[in-house]
């Protein structure tokens, strides 16, 4: 549910008066931190609040943006491409994800959404992206199911799981190499599918390149494509569909 839909519907019942509903909407859009401009009506535009991308940000920074987002009344925030050396240094409250590279301040949603999402590998090599799908979808308040290790090279592995995969609202294929495993699922689900190639492979791989081509091209209808190692961006994608009409 989005922030705007949640204000509307709390002034419907009566738990918040007309009010202090436009007081919430005229609050500022936005702090300026001279480095930084934390977005406070994302939510309320989109129905996701603004989420902070870790990398090449120093641990000082984080704080200072959690803590704006925090304070203006976000109940969670995610940080993504967050190291565990740079986890350890923030001062403010996090739950810090290891292999996802996710730490998440605030409140940790329960899923509110009808659907699950299931989230599969090509192989193990695949789980730091897969896993930060699967966190992104959950810290969004969606329900994940893990199908790992089940690539094309053994095509009875994804079979033993048809039963999740047919169940889906959504499924996040992550895979490298030759990125097959996404025409596969495609070919067997009737819900959306998101692929996601990886930088996994040898050489002639290029760092996710062939991956990423050959899920372009894939002839199974409903495969959509993210960018290479972007499994944030599939887990927020297949959040916003599972919370359609729910």
């Amino acid at each position: 549910m989005s922030d705007a839909r949640d204000i509307l519907e709390k002034v419907a019942s009566g738990e918040m008066t007309p009010e202090e509903a436009e007081l919430q909407l005229k609050m500022k859009p936005f702090v300026d931190l001279g480095f930084a401009k934390p977005d406070l009506h994302r939510g309320i535009r989109q129905g996701v609040p603004e989420v902070i991308f870790g990398e090449g940000k120093t641990a000082e920074q984080i704080d200072k943006i959690t803590t704006a987002l925090l304070e203006g009344g976000q109940k969670t925030v995610l940080i993504t491409r967050l190291s565990e050396e740079k986890a350890a240094e923030l001062n403010v409250d996090i739950k810090y994800y290891k292999e996802a590279r996710i730490g998440a301040a605030g409140i940790i949603p329960e899923p509110d959404a009808k659907g699950t999402i299931v989230v599969a590998t090509g192989g193990t090599s695949d789980l730091p992206v897969a896993e930060e799908a699967a966190v992104t979808a959950e810290l969004l308040g969606n329900k994940v199911t893990r199908v790992y290790d089940v690539g094309v090279s053994g095509l009875h592995r994804l079979l033993s799981h048809k039963e999740e995969l047919m169940a889906a609202s959504v499924v996040i294929a992550v895979a490298g190499m030759e990125g097959a495993l996404a025409s596969v699922i495609g070919g067997l689900v009737d819900c959306p599918v998101i692929a996601v190639p990886t930088s996994v492979g040898y050489g002639a791989s290029f760092e996710g390149i062939t991956a990423l081509l050959a899920m372009l091209n894939s002839c199974a209808s409903g495969v959509t494509v993210v960018n290479i190692d972007n499994g944030f961006g599939a887990g927020y994608s297949a959040g916003m569909i599972n919370h359609i009409g729910g």
